[in-house]
């Protein structure tokens, strides 16, 4: 703004030696210039309001793994501005099992969890969450991976031990599945679970167990380096979810458009993630540290499960209240309908 000094020097320059009067001269340039003033504020005001109205909102969103090539659709979107676009920032971080990914929502620390279909019993149990959509249904991206000398068949796999992230996890109940369709119950296969991956990985090793339940990249990856050979795939599992997006109370509550805006971007991503395979290999393949062709290869295999709208099958959701009586996490079937709501999915 104008200072007294300017003011009188602005108006020496510009005061006739004839006209109106020195006061009435004066007036007019004051007003002059407070009118110049005046505008200055206003659009430094309208410029702040603006920016302020398209400022990013921010979401913590964790995967609850992080590397598994069925989660990268979160970096992808990240990556391509997609999220941004939908006025969202991502705060993006992983976990290390459902269980994990439950006690960062509890807490609070996280705002959305990307998780498994098995992982809504947690909400039973007292999670404050709700599962918000279905992201995937058969779990194709999953296998039993034994030693180079181990089981050569599924048949071979009775009583024998193998890894899994952690306790009431979708890899937990997929080799109690295995077990149970082989006809030895849903404990004729010993489960250990065992956390991270790469300590997984050193005892399928050290021969401490028998085989692990792990993402097809990290499959081919050993298959490639002679250290592990697929056994069983799950490809038949048809009527299943077998990854959920997860939204805390807190969040449903305080700021339903946030979800909205969260959910678009997610099955945006996944439409350009059908339509573009080369950009999408490309960024995946830095997110999970493998080489584009194990990447390529697994986007071929996996691409078929997600989901392009994330509405929860009946027949799917009955399978899975089975599955958590079946592994002793709930003593009965629960009422499916309390555990997830279609209300902030994108409109058909």
């Amino acid at each position: 703004m104008a200072t007294d000094g300017d003011f009188c020097n602005d108006f020496a320059a510009v005061w006739p030696r004839s006209g109106p009067t020195w006061e009435e001269a004066m007036r007019r340039f004051l007003r002059a210039s407070f009118a110049s003033d005046l505008a200055f504020i206003a659009v430094f005001l309208l410029a702040a309001s603006l920016t302020s109205a398209n400022a990013a909102e921010k979401l913590r969103v964790a995967k609850v793994v992080p590397f598994a090539w069925s989660f990268t659709p979160l970096d992808i979107g990240i990556a391509t501005g997609i999220f941004a676009k939908h006025g969202l920032d991502i705060e993006a971080s992983a976990s290390a099992g459902d269980a994990k990914l439950q006690q960062l929502l509890t807490s609070g620390s996280i705002d959305i969890g990307i998780g498994s279909g098995p992982g809504m019993a947690f909400i039973v149990k007292g999670s404050p969450v709700k599962a918000v959509a279905a992201m995937a249904g058969p779990p194709l991206l999953l296998a039993i991976v034994v030693r180079p000398d181990g089981a050569r068949s599924v048949a071979e796999l009775k009583a024998r031990k193998i890894g899994v992230s952690t306790a009431g996890s979708l890899t937990y109940w997929l080799v109690s599945e295995t077990a149970r369709r082989q006809g030895w119950g849903p404990q004729g296969i010993e489960i250990a679970p065992m956390g991270a991956m790469g300590g997984q990985i050193a005892a399928l090793k050290r021969g401490d167990i028998d085989g692990i339940v792990m993402d097809l990249s990290t499959a081919f990856d050993l298959e490639n380096r002679g250290e592990g050979r697929i056994l069983v795939r799950f490809n038949d599992l048809t009527d299943f979810v077998v990854h959920v997006i997860y939204a805390t109370d807190a969040l449903i509550a305080s700021r339903p458009d946030a979800i909205r805006g969260f959910l678009k971007g997610w099955f945006e991503t996944i439409a350009f993630m059908r339509k573009n395979k080369t950009e999408t290999v490309a960024i995946a393949k830095d997110v999970i540290g493998k080489d584009a062709a194990i990447v390529s290869r697994t986007y071929d295999e996996v691409m078929p499960m997600f989901s392009d709208d994330g509405r929860f099958k009946p027949s799917a959701l009955n399978v899975l209240a089975k599955s958590f009586v079946e592994l002793g996490t709930l003593p009965a079937e629960p009422d499916m309908s309390k555990l997830y709501t279609e209300a902030f999915l994108p409109a058909k």
